[in-house]
């Protein structure tokens, strides 16, 4: 079972200048989903939302080309799955007779959706393993964690931070994202 979800907002992350969150908002659920998402997708999502293009076409805009070019419909996008702090998903895409599922990131996914004014849906199970609040929206963290440990310093937790943003273990970032603002408030 899926419900639809939209790109509410997009902010950058306090510790690391090339990695943003990206808030999907579950309006049927009252819920929203932080996906953490790098620079060059937050700019793609940011130029879809706003309907501008970049000088020259970024990857995003090549596969929407090759989809226009070859008469293809992207019919939805779903997210399917979240493991390991990673958010998996697909796109469906039609030639009118036919509709083949391909795996995609899930940023990259929502550019396209966005572009090609389709729905993106999110399995039911998905948003209630990931959704925060929208009261709990402060700072654009997700709702859990806790004070931060009596040992870790600052320099620590960022260093944690970026360890778990290399290795895209996004739902533990977000943890640490969260105790780091704990800690500068």
């Amino acid at each position: 079972m899926y419900t639809q979800v939209y790109p509410l907002q997009i902010s950058q992350t306090m510790s690391m200048s090339d990695s943003y969150i990206l808030v999907l908002n579950a309006p049927d659920q009252g819920k929203h989903v932080p996906v953490l998402i790098g620079e060059a997708e937050a700019q793609a999502i940011i130029l879809a939302i706003e309907q501008k293009e970049a000088r020259r076409p970024l990857t995003h805009n090549l596969l929407k080309n090759i989809l226009d070019e070859y008469m293809l419909t992207l019919k939805k996008v779903t997210i399917d799955r979240f493991d390991e702090g990673i958010f998996y998903s697909s796109l469906y895409i039609s030639d009118g007779f036919s509709e083949k599922r391909i795996d995609s990131r899930t940023s990259d996914a929502i550019v396209l959706a966005i572009m090609q004014h389709c729905d993106i849906l999110m399995k039911l199970n998905v948003l209630e393993e990931t959704y925060m609040e929208p009261n709990a929206l402060t700072d654009n963290l997700p709702r859990q964690g806790g004070a931060p440990a009596h040992n870790d310093t600052l320099e620590d937790l960022e260093q944690q931070l970026k360890e778990c943003e290399a290795n895209e273990d996004y739902e533990q970032a977000a943890e640490i994202l969260k105790r780091i603002n704990q800690m500068k408030k």
